[in-house]
């Protein structure tokens, strides 16, 4: 069964930077396309950014544009999320999800991803 297991998350300053990173277990990342998905306190989930199997196509969510940018790293089975300039509107629970479609520009629908992970808090003080 895959799993997917998020690390990164913490408190930072508005305009700081923080990383974070996804790790693929009990499968081959390379099977998946990745996303980052992300859920404010009181608000749905929402699209963030996703990665193809190949990292070949990526996709971003209009309000990070130019300010993440999303990677991966198949031989680690790992995916990272680097996000740049951080805005008080950035804190959220961020979860990583992987999806067995094969959709070029990677999908950004909730629905077509089957796998999910726990979350990880990030928190930007303004």
């Amino acid at each position: 069964q895959v799993q997917l297991e998020e690390s990164g998350g913490g408190l930072v300053q508005a305009g700081g930077s923080l990383r974070l990173f996804c790790v693929l277990s009990g499968g081959s990342a390379g099977n998946y396309a990745m996303g980052w998905f992300r859920q404010a306190p009181g608000k749905e989930r929402e699209f963030v950014a996703s990665i193809s199997r190949t990292e070949g196509s990526t996709a971003y969510a209009d309000s990070v544009k130019g300010r993440f940018f999303i990677s991966r790293d198949n031989t680690k089975n790992t995916m990272s999320l680097r996000m740049n300039s951080l805005k008080s509107e950035d804190t959220a629970i961020y979860t990583c999800a992987a999806s067995g479609v094969r959709l070029l520009p990677p999908p950004r629908r909730m629905s077509v991803y089957d796998f999910w992970g726990q979350g990880t808090q990030v928190t930007v003080s303004s």
